[in-house]
């Protein structure tokens, strides 16, 4: 394995041309959607009081399956 030197290796030999750069750039600033994140940044931030969010969530169930019972109880991780 040859050891580089520090000219053996320019950075500015890796780059792409001018076009396909601009192309590049182009290409991430079409993906970005940046009219939908300039109407988001000008909106009113959710409210953080309980009484606007009246609606009572009821938590998901878990179930456990009898294997995974099994494989917890050989751990001694005890699920009930």
């Amino acid at each position: 394995m040859a050891i580089p030197t520090p000219g053996s290796h320019l950075t500015h030999d890796e780059l792409s041309t001018p076009s396909e750069m601009r192309a590049d750039a182009r290409a991430v600033v079409s993906s970005l959607r940046l009219e939908r994140v300039a109407r988001a940044a000008v909106q009113q931030a959710p409210s953080i009081h309980f009484e606007d969010y009246p609606r009572e969530v009821r938590k998901s169930e878990i179930r456990v399956s009898a294997a995974a019972a099994r494989l917890a109880n050989a751990l001694h991780l005890h699920l009930d």
